[in-house]
């Protein structure tokens, strides 16, 4: 990487003056360095534009209008980041925000969806409601067809709240923004339940996760505990990353076991075999809690034809169907009786409303994603980092998918709580 990947695309130069007033304003010379390492800053690290209130605006708000859309799967917090877009937009006196109904399709005209006029009176309180008044779709619209209703409703500013794909999304919408000239402002608000964006150091909806997580936890607990031999299997998201498993189970003593996409395991033989290391606590204990991210043990299915979804996800083979077959199997060999208790929570997480710190950060985002708006910044993430609000160019929070390192300080906490 160098600087030139960290650089946010503008629509030109900021001339007048913000209505904001009594805030602490940014220099657009202020960055959030990339290297958190003291030890490993050089003379010119490598960094983010710092995120925040600018005392000069691209855009003017009297003329403005801006729209919204959410899309790919649910998440906590959807509505929060909502509705502090429209409370933000409104304090910089932007008359007319639209609602884009279920996603990029939504900006499609032969899908015949309205959108909803989105005033503060609207969204007054829908933070208290999981999921999305806007809906949710996942994939692809035409480009080209996206813009000229952009252009045609005269909206000069567009929030997308979602992950990675609508990210790309976004990006390539901007990318014909600026093969036309045309003046809008294209800014994404990261949704990622899973965590998995790259140069963010946490998503919105992700604390809420990990939280209702620790409930299932303790549920299956409750379960393994009161039979003999007793095993409860938690399966939560996490298609390649396994972020929400890994912190639930920090959070939750309960957890005895944690399987994620970036650790492979065998089931019977060899140095990492997990049957065997289960009938052992079993042994001990008479009972066990497994908690699995989605796109775990993806290795141990017989090869097929790939799935996608219509985002073009990879679908993954169900590893607690799996788990709970080849567990009764393996003790019937053995001759151990044992109760197993499967439970998939992953839709339950998703679709509740964002808490405490959790609902903060969103409006947080909002805001700055708003402030970044107002001043012309295009094709480009809010971000946090180190403790600071950021600009991240999609295409380089695209570039990977950020995983849980097997030989970080985290897994390393996770393996000493762990029976395996």
């Amino acid at each position: 990487m160098t600087q030139a990947d960290f650089q946010i695309e503008n629509l030109g130069k900021c001339s007048l003056n913000t209505p904001i007033r009594d805030m602490f304003f940014v220099d657009d010379k202020e960055r959030v360095t990339y290297e958190i390492d003291p030890g490993k800053i050089g003379k010119a690290p490598l960094s983010f534009e710092r995120a925040g209130v600018r005392k000069k605006i691209f855009h003017d708000p009297a003329w403005s209008k801006a729209a919204i859309l959410t899309a790919g799967g649910l998440c906590p917090g959807l509505n929060d980041v909502i509705r502090a877009l429209v409370l933000s937009l409104k304090r910089y006196g932007v008359p007319v925000t639209y609602g884009i109904r279920y996603g990029y399709r939504g900006l499609n005209p032969a899908h015949g969806l309205e959108p909803i006029l989105l005033t503060p009176e609207l969204v007054d309180a829908i933070q208290n409601d999981g999921g999305t008044i806007l809906g949710s779709s996942r994939g692809e619209e035409d480009t080209a067809v996206i813009v000229d209703t952009l252009a045609r409703m005269n909206i000069n500013i567009l929030f997308c709240i979602g992950g990675d794909g609508t990210a790309r999304g976004a990006h390539a919408i901007a990318q014909e923004i600026k093969r036309r000239k045309l003046k809008i402002s294209v800014i994404v608000v990261p949704k990622t339940i899973d965590n998995d964006i790259s140069f963010i150091d946490q998503s919105f909806g992700f604390a809420t996760a990990v939280l209702t997580a620790q409930e299932f936890v303790t549920c299956a607990h409750n379960e393994a505990k009161g039979a003999y031999n007793g095993v409860g299997i938690v399966k939560v998201m996490g298609r390649d990353s396994g972020w929400i498993a890994a912190y639930a189970t920090l959070a939750n003593p309960f957890a005895n076991y944690c399987l994620i996409p970036e650790e492979e395991f065998q089931l019977e033989k060899g140095n990492h075999a997990f049957l065997p290391n289960l009938l052992n606590r079993l042994e001990q204990k008479h009972h066990a809690v497994i908690l699995v991210a989605e796109g775990a043990g993806q290795e141990l299915f017989k090869k097929k034809t790939i799935r996608k979804d219509a985002s073009g996800n990879i679908l993954k083979d169900d590893i607690g169907q799996l788990l709970k077959s080849e567990i009764a199997n393996y003790m019937k060999k053995h001759n151990v009786e044992v109760t197993i208790k499967y439970i998939d929570p992953g839709y339950t997480i998703r679709s509740v409303s964002a808490i405490g710190e959790d609902a903060v950060f969103c409006t947080l985002l909002a805001n700055n994603a708003v402030h970044a708006a107002m001043t012309g910044r295009t094709d480009m993430i809010v971000g946090h980092w180190a403790g600071e609000f950021t600009h991240v160019p999609i295409n380089l929070a695209t570039s990977s998918r950020k995983k849980i390192q097997l030989d970080s300080p985290l897994w390393s906490c996770v393996k000493t709580l762990v029976c395996f």
